[in-house]
């Protein structure tokens, strides 16, 4: 099974769009001026689909990312 770069981008799309949704709901409650606790943890979590998203495309690139637990 060959890897062709727009295939793993379609593969990986759906948590790519996890990854901007909560990047947008973060930006959202930083407009909003929701509780720093809130903001931070909308924060956290669009940092860690984020950094999913940039593993997922590395590993299926065959790149080499850090090791899963």
């Amino acid at each position: 099974m060959q890897k062709t770069l727009a295939g793993i981008l379609e593969a990986g799309e759906p948590l790519i769009q996890q990854a901007i949704d909560a990047m947008r709901r973060y930006h959202e409650a930083q407009d909003c001026n929701e509780p720093p606790e809130v903001v931070e943890r909308l924060r956290l979590e669009a940092e860690s689909l984020y950094q999913a998203v940039t593993e997922y495309q590395l590993r299926s690139l065959g790149g080499s990312a850090y090791t899963l637990h």
